[in-house]
């Protein structure tokens, strides 16, 4: 056996996403990076860790067992450089945070410059959508949670961190055509594009299509900003998506703001956590930082 600890926790990740492409997207590495070590990593067995069938991804019986095993090897590593840390006096520990897909656009701002400044911090962000996100803070499976709304419930503090506004966009082309969305004149445009259920961007869209008595009769259903986002620079419809990350498809006219009655809609993106959860150390110190690097940090990167 040959394995790497970078093998095993690319492994690990597959294994708890069980997709290539959300492991990369977490981990922060290419799709190809991601399939070349997991095919190294398989190599080094004798039994099948993974069975693709299709295009969905099974963990096979050894390949739980193989993870779990990785998930102990992990936490023991990490184990000793938070101790070789603490005993420098250093910040040690990990942050779980939980994030809506387009929060990945906001948290790493966040993030950079309170890691530099605390090396022994390790984060953990598990990115989806907001029901999710929701779940992972009741059930205590995190310290944060980012989102652009609160969950219906009073049991939750937060800090603002930053605005968010929603318009809706065409391309260069499809925004031309200058869609009425009426009910009767419907069929004859092109759909509108929605994330699936459980996203907040997908609520704050049926929420203001109704408001403004719009019953769409065609739709498409997809399950992440970007995907939303390169339907709609390929002309296959409209849809509403948070400004934020579309910086550059604006500057380019890959994207379009198309002005409508309503829009843009408006909230704020909120660095939430359990009322009743004691902070550790570390969610103590990245709150402060927030706190106090908020407005710096919005100036610089946001406006």
């Amino acid at each position: 056996m040959n394995y790497t600890l970078n093998q095993l926790q690319i492994f690990l990740k597959v294994v708890q996403t069980t997709s290539i492409t959300k492991a990369a997207e977490e981990l922060n590495l290419t799709q190809p990076a991601v399939s070349i070590q997991v095919k190294n990593f398989q190599a080094q067995f004798e039994i099948p860790l993974l069975e693709i069938i299709g295009k969905k991804i099974y963990i096979t019986d050894f390949g739980k067992e193989i993870a779990l095993s990785a998930e102990s090897i992990l936490d023991q590593v990490y184990a000793i450089n938070y101790k070789t840390m603490a005993f420098k006096d250093q910040l040690v520990g990990r942050l779980k945070v939980s994030i809506v897909s387009t929060g990945k656009y906001v948290l790493p701002y966040f993030l950079s410059d309170f890691l530099k400044l605390n090396p022994g911090v390790e984060i953990t962000i598990d990115v989806t959508n907001r029901e999710k996100v929701s779940k992972s803070l009741v059930e205590n499976e995190v310290d944060f949670s980012l989102v652009p709304d609160l969950p219906d419930t009073q049991h939750y503090a937060y800090i603002d961190i930053l605005p968010n506004d929603l318009f809706l966009f065409g391309n260069r082309e499809t925004a031309l055509l200058n869609p009425t969305f009426k009910y009767h004149e419907f069929k004859n445009e092109l759909p509108l594009i929605f994330r699936e259920n459980g996203s907040a961007t997908r609520k704050a869209m049926e929420i203001y299509l109704k408001s403004q008595g719009i019953s769409f009769l065609k739709k498409i259903e997809l399950v992440s900003n970007e995907a939303v986002k390169q339907a709609v620079i390929a002309g296959l419809g409209y849809s509403i998506m948070p400004i934020i990350g579309l910086k550059n498809e604006l500057k380019t006219g890959a994207l379009v703001i198309m002005p409508r009655k309503g829009l843009p809609i408006s909230s704020t993106w909120k660095l939430i956590w359990h009322k009743d959860k004691t902070p550790s150390p570390i969610a103590k110190a990245f709150m402060t930082y927030v706190l106090e690097h908020s407005e710096e940090i919005k100036k610089l990167h946001f406006e």
